[in-house]
């Protein structure tokens, strides 16, 4: 580039004035909008890990239908002991509900919750995470979340969504393991010295 051209260059560039930090990052700021999902990933990154002992996260989550039925059944479940728990047979011992309730406190609230039902050796229990088919950014967002967490604790056995007088689709009928000690109980009962675990 010769001396004109320089010249020329510079009188043509004199307005102009370089962006600003704020202005740069604004296309961030309408992602973000954009992307309700982003902040939950944010929050979960920036989390310390394991620092509260809950292993659950909001980092992602594969979403579900509000009117999707949940259901999930681990190895040694009977057929006939998970059609009891989709009939909603079984006697409710402990319910939580998660209505109104950010994802981050539903995280806590459910973690808390099975813990406790494992404690107190309950053996089936009623979540109502609702539908979410009124909210039109994050359809069934509670419902999603809930549908991911639950299989993570090896101390739920089955799940299933509840029958319509337990809140159909917006509830899930939640299955834990039997404790050593009710086992034992159950084989004393049933006058068995020892036979297959159950569940």
């Amino acid at each position: 580039m010769n001396s004109d051209d320089r010249q020329l260059f510079q009188q043509e560039m004199a307005d102009v004035q370089p962006l600003k930090h704020a202005m740069a990052a604004s296309p961030q700021r309408i992602c973000d909008r954009s992307d309700p999902g982003l902040r939950y990933r944010r929050e979960a990154a920036q989390r310390p890990v394991g620092g509260d002992g809950n292993f659950l996260t909001t980092a992602f989550v594969e979403f579900v239908h509000p009117q999707d039925a949940l259901s999930f059944k681990r190895g040694g479940i009977q057929n006939g002991v998970f059609r009891k728990l989709q009939q909603g047979s079984y006697p409710i011992e402990a319910t939580l509900d998660l209505h109104l309730l950010s994802v981050e406190e539903a995280r806590q609230a459910v973690f808390t919750f099975v813990k406790d039902c494992v404690r107190y050796e309950v053996r089936t229990a009623l979540i109502n995470h609702g539908k979410g088919a009124r909210s039109k950014e994050n359809p069934a967002l509670i419902k999603s979340y809930v549908a991911r967490w639950l299989p993570q604790f090896e101390e739920i056995m089955a799940l299933h969504s509840a029958q319509s007088f337990h809140g159909g689709t917006g509830a899930v009928y939640v299955m834990f393991r039997k404790s050593e000690k009710a086992k034992d109980q159950a084989r004393e009962r049933l006058g068995l010295s020892s036979g297959k675990p159950e569940f």
